[in-house]
């Protein structure tokens, strides 16, 4: 519908979302804009790594979260810092030493892979750190938005603004030793030598270590299994620092989907780590839309709006669900009317006995094709 395209146009990006050029029919209306990619992203590059985000300022809608895609090579660090907003990361790529304290000086020290994650809360200290023959790569998402990863506390800033007699009186050492800190902007991410075996690398503490750890690992857990895929949730409930971070990773097999559900706590924040997709969003008063995603996108949802997602590849579709929230919570429309009088939702859908009989009074996040 609607006539070619004569004119200037994008060919292969047009491809990457078939369904903005050729809308299904069931669109309507106005919804925001639901995706971005982190290939579109500013890449901050570094002798050690380099670093992207996608925050409100690239994607309006995501007020509640935002994310950061982050590579240190080999050895190399992020250096030790902290911010106002909660950080929640999983491992994409390799593996990374993880090190931090909390208020009452209790330290806590890992090393975290593939298929791992790890919390730290708001004004918590802690630094990440390469390790193997790559080193490693992760999606670190926070709690706030407008969240900037040029607005940490670094403390390599701070020792620079800090006068070196203020600095003699804290460390108890003569002032001559400080004057000399390197620039931040060459510390923020930077090489160092690959670390020791993680048993020699914890320092001795007698305020002892952290009463729940900081990491968690969510691939070794025993998925949700059904037909169509499995489902992995972590929320409070499992990981219990994770109090402002809840997740699901999803795994839904080619042509299957996630079923036709929303999220009654709040907004959705996604990131695709392979696998192609569409998303088909309804906003209520007749608005939907519908997106298409592929490894290294973004998706989002806003509070409360249904939807669905479908895998359209060949292989297996592999995506994160985020919220800002302590537990994970989704509301299932196959369960809801399954539970409801029979004859009411008969009423509002004339539906057919066919359709009323395959309800299903058990949650099955993930289907078949």
């Amino acid at each position: 519908m609607g006539g070619t395209d004569p004119g200037p146009g994008d060919p292969v990006r047009a491809g990457q979302n078939p369904d903005m050029l050729n809308p299904p029919a069931t669109d309507h209306g106005t919804l925001p804009n639901l995706r971005f990619s982190f290939a579109d992203a500013h890449m901050r590059q570094t002798d050690g790594g380099w670093t992207r985000q996608a925050t409100v300022r690239e994607l309006g809608v995501s007020k509640n979260i935002a994310g950061v895609n982050m590579r240190l090579n080999k050895g190399s660090a992020r250096e030790m810092h902290w911010h106002k907003e909660a950080e929640w990361a999983f491992m994409l790529y390799g593996s990374a030493r993880i090190s931090a304290i909390d208020a009452d000086g209790r330290n806590f020290i890992d090393d975290v892979h593939e298929g791992d994650l790890w919390f730290f809360p708001s004004g918590i200290p802690h630094s990440i750190q390469g390790l193997g023959d790559d080193g490693c790569e992760f999606l670190l998402v926070f709690d706030d938005g407008a969240f900037d990863e040029d607005s940490t506390f670094l403390i390599s800033d701070w020792f620079r603004h800090v006068p070196p007699g203020v600095l003699a009186k804290n460390f108890r050492v003569p002032a001559d030793n400080f004057g000399h800190t390197p620039d931040p902007d060459k510390r923020y991410i930077f090489p160092l030598p690959l670390p020791g075996p993680l048993p020699a690398d914890r320092p001795s503490n007698p305020q002892g270590t952290v009463p729940n750890p900081y990491s968690f690992r969510m691939t070794a857990m025993t998925p949700k299994s059904m037909p169509g895929g499995t489902v992995r949730i972590v929320d409070s409930t499992n990981f219990k620092v994770a109090t402002t971070i809840a997740s699901a990773l999803v795994e839904i097999e080619p042509g299957g989907v996630r079923e036709l559900h929303w999220h009654p706590t709040a907004d959705e924040w996604q990131y695709y780590i392979s696998g192609e997709a569409r998303m088909g969003v309804f906003g209520s008063s007749g608005n939907a839309r519908t997106f298409d995603y592929r490894a290294g996108d973004v998706g989002y949802v806003p509070f409360a709006m249904g939807h669905y997602i479908e895998n359209t590849g060949k292989d297996t579709l592999r995506f994160l669900e985020m919220f800002k929230s302590d537990r994970f919570a989704d509301i299932s429309l196959n369960q809801w009317m399954a539970l409801t009088p029979p004859e009411l939702v008969r009423g509002h859908l004339d539906l057919s006995d066919a359709v009323m009989g395959a309800l299903d009074k058990v949650k099955h996040p993930v289907l078949p094709g």
